[in-house]
């Protein structure tokens, strides 16, 4: 099974939507998906997700099915140094933290404890884990057990720090390692694809993260949203 992590194009935040920029990257996207063979599309509840699935829904006569858990990963947390989403931390308020970077303790954390972090976590997986187990994947453990192998291709159109969360669950990592030392910019592409070196038993790998081709490949300069300042100095690029 291959699935692709689709992140929504420029955001415009103040309504929910895209910017004229996020519009371009979304017909850049749906001409690159358009060509492929898709079982199935799942899309976040929000609307910049919604809004950047259009595109290729339309080109293709399709429909994504909205499932609750893929909008963005929400839990405010009160860090040290800022108030704000679960996953954005300075780096120097997690990194002396050995735990952050341990797969089943990073959410021992005092501030994700207060926050229901955990919880939030548990929603989100459980439900990607259902979902793969409807197209004849089963969690087991750490694995998968291929109960209807298959070489279908689904897609879900989320969130930066969603997509994260899946790709920790499936790769079986803290994803603080994601959230930090990652950036899926706008309207990109992540590609994971099950093997199966023994039968019946199956794990994701991911083959492209964040793959940005079809931007390039149109000359469309990439959005700098989810990035901060290469240098301190670079006035014009985002800072905290």
């Amino acid at each position: 099974m291959r699935l692709l992590i689709v992140r929504h194009g420029d955001p415009d935040y103040s309504i929910d939507s895209l910017t004229s920029t996020g519009w371009r990257e979304a017909e850049l996207l749906s001409s690159r998906l358009s060509k492929l063979d898709v079982k199935a599309f799942y899309c976040s509840p929000l609307g910049r997700a919604k809004d950047t699935a259009s595109p290729t829904l339309k080109a293709m006569g399709r429909e994504a099915e909205i499932l609750p858990w893929l909008r963005e990963f929400a839990p405010r947390v009160v860090k040290p140094s800022k108030t704000g989403v679960a996953w954005d931390w300075l780096p120097q308020d997690w990194t002396p933290r050995e735990y952050f970077y341990d797969k089943d303790r990073w959410v021992d954390a005092p501030e994700f404890q207060a926050a229901g972090v955990a919880e939030e976590y548990r929603w989100v997986t459980q439900g990607l884990d259902a979902l793969i187990a409807r197209h004849g994947y089963v969690r087991e453990s750490n694995l998968y057990r291929a109960e209807n192998p298959n070489m279908d291709t689904i897609v879900l159109f989320c969130h930066y720090g969603l997509e994260c969360v899946l790709l920790s669950h499936l790769l079986n990592c803290s994803p603080m390692i994601f959230w930090h030392g990652s950036c899926a910019l706008p309207a990109s592409v992540t590609t994971l694809i099950t093997e199966e070196r023994r039968e019946g038993v199956a794990y994701f790998r991911m083959n492209g993260f964040g793959d940005i081709s079809h931007l390039y490949a149109a000359g469309q300069e990439p959005s700098f949203s989810a990035r901060f300042c290469e240098m301190y100095s670079n006035v014009h690029e985002r800072h905290d």
